[in-house]
């Protein structure tokens, strides 16, 4: 008991922060807020709008961008992960407020952070690596063109629809500007957008972002534009922390949608702090540590009124290029933010909504990646198909079914093609010491296979059809050393092959079975049918040796003189 209990303590402090992050802070501070000042401007706009489109409110994005910001730098896993609400949530969270309100989000969210922390704690985060690329890319493009379409409501300064269907919820919008067209807004979220997209070709390293959403809202002051909706009144801090939302009676309802918010919180984190470790040089983070700070993170935000929240793939892009080097440019972004919801609240809730919804289009736009797409595309007919099957699913239903989608495809194209690994070549017998006459009478009634490769359900019944074909033989020898996995499926189609074959008649004898392929035989009843009456070999010679017996006493090599292979060709006859 006490040991179990200190395995557990010793877990729980490797993902506790250590000194070294501390002595990280020191490195280069300089350059460290110099980046977190340049992420907090591009994330204001996008801490907004992602409120804003999850139905929650701006002040929810904001106190998610503080809270969950700083809390998920000090504990994650890795030193440059930039945190927040992010697109991709926001494509979840949108039919969980539709259906359970803001409160279920909230509780949601606290369920999802618990979730990430038992994930943490039980090394969960290593299984990331196993996500194929052709499913990140082909997510990645379907969540870009939600989020694009989740704007076009705001862009065309429609009210939002009802429905949770982003393409139904589109449509309804569009109808509704052809009806009551408001071309302001239009301008607006088309300007916004053009600005950012053009300006960041121009100058990379200029914050275009919140360059033109501050344009656009003196714009749209001075002009007098009432049509263009703005942001409207946000409380002048965070409220305080409380737990009023929970309702215990409803957590079962909501386990569903907490794990589908927790796989995501997950995915997109890990991914994002993999992106990261690729764009720098001596820095790789802890995929533990990860979903250990974003599962703190995401039990803390709903506290304050916060929707639930990932590493940002933007946002901590922004930071590596900007030269950060520690958690302290993750903690600045926070710090500043806070500062903005507590002195610049009246400011920023005279923002349009349509400026918002441009500064989203633009981020959905530069989510695409042309070149990964085309290359994924290009790649295999199976890459192919998965990144479509992947994206349409993310667009048609939503992003955890799209990934299991995507991952069931690609663990059935990667079943179909190991499968097609495993042979069954009929090989020749060795001449050893036989007479050329004897060795032709032995190859006329003998037949060898060898087995190359994995004997599993995937492929298996294909080896049965083309093992039980074989006809006009006395014995058949199986080789087998050459088997590299077998599972029951293999192991039962093994023993069928055997069961028939000899109802036929036909002695069936194995050589070279591997120490780890013994027990799921023996599991089956494969092994003891074998070894009966000794058709099980070490060897290959050995098998011949007892095939050359068996025909001896069914009368077929009477005529012939007793000889034995050379020992010599053994290693090669294994």
């Amino acid at each position: 008991m006490t040991s179990v209990f200190g395995r557990a303590m010793s877990r729980l402090t490797a993902l506790l922060p250590a000194r070294g992050d501390l002595a990280d802070l020191r490195r280069d501070p300089r350059r460290d807020l110099l980046a977190g000042l340049t992420v907090a401007i591009v994330a204001l706009p996008l801490a907004l709008g992602f409120g804003v489109s999850s139905g929650l409110g701006a002040e929810a994005g904001l106190a998610t961008a503080v809270v969950a910001g700083a809390l998920a730098a000090v504990f994650g896993g890795s030193n440059l992960q930039v945190s927040g609400p992010t697109g991709a949530m926001t494509v979840v969270l949108v039919p969980i407020v539709g259906e359970y309100g803001p409160g279920g989000v909230l509780t949601v969210g606290l369920m999802a952070g618990a979730m990430l922390v038992a994930l943490a704690a039980l090394r969960a985060g290593k299984y990331m690596q196993y996500v194929p690329a052709p499913v990140v890319e082909g997510f990645t493009l379907g969540i870009a063109c939600v989020i694009g379409l989740q704007q076009i409501p705001n862009a065309l300064g429609v009210p939002k629809p009802e429905g949770d269907r982003v393409l139904v919820v589109t449509w309804r919008a569009v109808e509704e500007f052809a009806r009551h067209p408001n071309w302001t807004a239009v301008g607006f979220a088309v300007s916004v957008a053009a600005v950012m997209l053009i300006g960041a070709r121009w100058r990379p390293g200029i914050p275009f972002s919140i360059l033109a959403v501050i344009a656009a809202t003196v714009v749209a002051g001075i002009g007098g534009l009432d049509a263009a909706q703005p942001i409207g009144d946000l409380p002048s801090g965070l409220p305080a922390p409380s737990l009023g939302f929970l309702d215990l009676g409803s957590l079962g309802t909501l386990f569903a949608p907490a794990v589908a918010v927790a796989a995501l919180a997950a995915l997109e984190s890990l991914l994002s702090a993999s992106v990261a470790d690729g764009m720098t040089v001596g820095q790789k983070h802890d995929p533990d540590r990860e979903l250990f700070g974003q599962g703190l993170a995401n039990i803390a935000a709903p506290l304050f009124g916060g929707v639930p929240a990932t590493g940002a793939i933007a946002r901590t892009a922004v930071n590596v290029r900007t030269g950060a080097s520690s958690r302290l440019a993750a903690l600045t972004h926070a710090a500043i933010l806070a500062v903005i919801v507590f002195a610049a609240a009246p400011l920023v809730s005279k923002i349009p909504l349509a400026a918002l919804a441009g500064v989203l289009l633009a981020t959905a736009i530069r989510m695409v990646e042309v070149g990964s797409l085309r290359a994924m595309a290009k790649a295999t007919r199976s890459d192919a198909l998965i990144l479509v099957l992947t994206a349409v699913a993310t667009l048609a239903l939503d992003l955890v079914y799209a990934v299991i989608i995507g991952l069931a495809v690609a663990g059935a194209l990667a079943l179909r093609a190991v499968a097609k690994q495993a042979r069954l070549d009929q090989v020749p017998l060795d001449r050893g010491d036989h007479s050329a006459e004897e060795h032709a009478l032995l190859a006329e009634h003998i037949v060898a296979y060898r087995i190359d490769g994995p004997l599993f359900f995937a492929g298996a019944h294909r080896f049965l059809l083309e093992l039980t074909e074989v006809s006009d033989v006395r014995v058949v020898i199986l080789r087998m050393s050459r088997v590299s996995t077998m599972d029951a499926t293999g192991a039962l189609v093994l023993k069928d092959a055997v069961e028939k074959l000899t109802r036929r008649g036909i002695l069936v004898l194995a050589s070279g079975i591997r120490s780890g392929q013994l027990q799921v035989l023996d599991s089956v009843g494969a092994l003891d049918l074998l070894r009966h009456e000794g058709r099980e070999y070490a060897t290959t010679p050995e098998a011949i040796r007892a095939a050359r017996d068996h025909l001896e006493t069914a009368g077929v090599l009477s005529a012939l003189p007793a000889q034995q292979p050379r020992t010599s060709s053994e290693d090669a006859l294994r």
